[in-house]
């Protein structure tokens, strides 16, 4: 991976914060080449993306994308509902499977309580903060 940019490698905080080189990128590769392939065809929706082939060095995805302005898709019940502008960008917010699963949300049940109400941060929320009724 690559290394965090400090000058001379100095971090001016506590220890915790202090690491340079055994970082980690948060996100897995399939979702990455979905929001390169998303960036290069800003007309099109990604749809999904799949793994077809790797080698020593790369790894290579197959991404559906779907044109929302096309009248074939317009009309089709079970795909029009990737027209609305709201689906604008799902694999820059972690809205497709591989998102999602960088995300951390195919768990569920007791496994899931880290992330209850979409993410991690919500369910710290959630947890921290005290929610009091009007008249009480």
């Amino acid at each position: 991976g690559r290394k965090r940019q400090n000058h001379r490698g100095m971090v001016w905080g506590k220890p915790k914060h202090q690491g340079i080189n055994h970082l980690k990128f948060e996100r897995n590769l399939q979702s990455v080449a979905e929001e390169k392939v998303g960036r290069k065809y800003g007309n099109l929706r990604v749809l999904n993306s799949y793994w077809i082939n790797q080698d020593a060095t790369m790894k290579y995805y197959e991404i559906i994308l779907v044109d929302p302005s096309h009248q074939k898709i317009r009309n089709d019940s079970r795909i029009n509902w990737i027209c609305n502008p709201v689906h604008k960008h799902r694999e820059c917010r972690g809205l497709t499977s591989a998102g999602r699963k960088s995300r951390g949300l195919r768990k569920s049940g007791h496994r899931a309580n880290g992330i209850k109400g979409g993410s991690y941060r919500a369910a710290w929320l959630n947890r921290n903060n005290q929610k009091l009724k009007r008249y009480r």
